[in-house]
């Protein structure tokens, strides 16, 4: 007997309903995360995505070298968002 069995025996539940359940709390966590380090980013330089973020750089309202790390972060990170987001629909 799995651990999954064994904790879905236990609370009376269907083990594809208890791993499901699982994967689905697990993802609203990391999206949750994502989502905080996509604010700090942003109110950081007072923009809402990675895209105004280039265009302020682009305008000369934000320094390109201040900026240059955050950028390539607050990309990634939306990036993983969409797919954390894509995810979840399937679950």
């Amino acid at each position: 007997m799995t651990v999954i069995d064994m904790i879905a025996k236990e609370f009376h539940l269907n083990p594809d309903e208890l791993l499901r359940e699982s994967m689905r709390t697990y993802l609203h966590q990391k999206l949750a995360k994502i989502e905080a380090d996509i604010f700090l980013i942003a109110k950081k330089y007072g923009v809402k995505d990675v895209f105004e973020l280039d265009s302020k750089a682009k305008e000369g309202f934000i320094s390109e070298e201040d900026a240059y790390d955050d950028y390539f972060v607050l990309d990634n990170l939306e990036a993983e968002r969409e797919k954390v987001k894509k995810l979840l629909e399937k679950v």
